[in-house]
């Protein structure tokens, strides 16, 4: 080999290392797609099983972590982008037909569903937010829809599991601020005097998905409560703007204006399932409205950009790193429900799943493969240095989501749905309020009661004197 030949080599395995080569996607072919997708999955659940059968955290449904610190963007995950990620599974399940992530996925969303099956697992009571429950929620109402594999019976079913999550929620909306949810779930968690966009907007997507889904008006009803106090209360303003929130000393006057792309992409998706459910001119505005805003905000240059951080990554949370996926799902998932917004929402897909295939062109010092996703789609191949279950799942959605033309449409009671639910899941148990009282004991559980409250009582209150302590910043955890 002449010397002028291997220094081209050595020159190009540098270019290759440092990350600016960028995976090969095809969008004119449905089998490249696939083939893409299937690469960034199986980086992505490497986060969380880096060999088959082995669970990272040794819990099933929990990533590694959480971080110390939300800024501290390798340092493990919070628990509900667990919930998140296997919602991206079922979708990469959707529209790929690959079934090797189905049992992992079903055994997730059943173990973190906790002892009462309501997403409310003791074990993250110190960090519980309304959002948090709610992502995995959505989850199950994803695989409802989409005819996901039910559970075995006697297990709990996709659709009962969402509506003891909405059973739960709703009961927790008071008049403070003329209504809304709380983004903590808790009386005792730092948040819980802060009313945000995320927290009703999942309840908001569960309500008209629930509706679409069993029929039942009465959920449509509180999407439609939903909706309009967000509108009163300033989170969404007339240009359909969506703010994050705001705390309930001031009654919700001082609004933090930061905008992030999931706030929108959750109001848009159930704004969708509402337009089906109704069919109204109403809705249709609302969603028409919410777009034309998200486009303008979220994708300049036909590009989906994180505009609260993207510009200097430091100020990403973990968190943030994954709002993208979120924002493309859904919007490609709305499309199946207002295909009206399909001519403006497939372009912007297409521009910003090429751009994510070039970004992932990383190697990072735990995974030197030059395929690692980063953030900054509008970089092209020039890696941005970053890399993580958010970024491969983002990319991963909007890549996938070039798909959804040709997927099948969602399932209802009406048309196939066969996820069996219970209206009166989630009812009954005072410890989805506060989870410092206990059950009524049996005979059977009288045996040692009293030590173990001691013990439960003791734990959760130790936490509280950690949790309740302030900070200053209402978005602690980057949400």
């Amino acid at each position: 080999m002449g010397r002028s030949t291997l220094s081209k080599l050595v020159l190009a395995l540098s270019v290759w290392s440092n990350g600016v080569a960028g995976i090969d996607l095809d969008l004119t072919s449905d089998d490249n797609i696939k083939s893409v997708a299937k690469t960034i999955v199986a980086d992505m659940v490497q986060y969380y099983s880096s060999t088959p059968g082995v669970i990272i955290s040794n819990i099933p449904g929990q990533l590694p972590g959480p971080p110390a610190n939300p800024t501290i963007t390798n340092a493990g995950y919070f628990w509900w982008e667990g919930g998140a990620m296997f919602g991206a599974l079922i979708d990469y399940w959707y529209y790929t037909g690959d079934t090797t992530y189905n049992d992992m996925t079903s055994q997730a969303l059943q173990h973190q569903s906790g002892p009462n099956h309501d997403y409310l697992p003791q074990n993250q009571t110190l960090g519980m937010g309304n959002d948090d429950q709610g992502f995995w929620a959505m989850s199950a109402m994803t695989a409802a829809e989409l005819g996901f594999p039910n559970p075995p019976e006697g297990s709990p079913q996709w659709l009962a599991l969402v509506q003891a999550v909405y059973n739960i929620q709703v009961p927790k909306i008071d008049q403070v601020c003329g209504g809304g949810l709380r983004w903590q779930a808790y009386t005792f968690l730092n948040g819980y005097k802060y009313k945000n966009s995320i927290s009703n907007g999942c309840l908001f997507n569960m309500a008209a998905r629930l509706a679409l889904y069993t029929g039942n008006s009465s959920y449509a009803d509180q999407a439609e409560k939903t909706w309009e106090w967000m509108e009163g209360v300033g989170f969404i303003d007339a240009k359909h703007n969506v703010y994050d929130g705001a705390g309930v000393d001031n009654n919700c006057t001082e609004i933090y204006k930061a905008q992030f792309s999931y706030n929108a992409g959750i109001f848009l998706h159930g704004a969708a399932a509402m337009y089906k459910f109704t069919g109204s001119d109403v809705w249709k505005t609302r969603l028409q409205t919410l777009l034309t805003q998200t486009v303008a905000i979220f994708f300049p240059d036909g590009i989906a950009y994180e505009v609260a951080c993207e510009k200097a990554l430091i100020h990403c949370s973990i968190d943030m790193l994954s709002y993208k996926a979120y924002l493309t799902r859904w919007m490609a998932a709305s499309t199946k429900w207002a295909p009206f917004i399909t001519d403006t929402v497939m372009p912007l897909l297409a521009t910003s799943a090429a751009a994510a295939a070039k970004q992932c062109s990383g190697s990072p010092a735990d995974r030197p493969n030059g395929r690692m996703c980063g953030l900054s789609w509008s970089k092209g191949e020039a890696w941005d240095g970053t890399s993580g279950i958010g970024q491969e799942m983002a990319a991963l959605q909007v890549i996938q989501g070039n798909l959804i033309k040709g997927a099948k449409d969602p399932l209802t009671n009406a048309t196939g749905g066969t996820s069996k639910g219970d209206p009166a899941a989630g009812t009954g148990d005072p410890t989805s309020l506060d989870p410092t009282l206990l059950k009524p004991l049996t005979t059977g559980d009288k045996a040692g009661a009293g030590i173990l409250t001691a013990i439960v009582v003791a734990v959760i209150l130790s936490g509280l004197i950690w949790v309740s302590l302030p900070d200053g910043n209402m978005n602690w955890r980057g949400k």
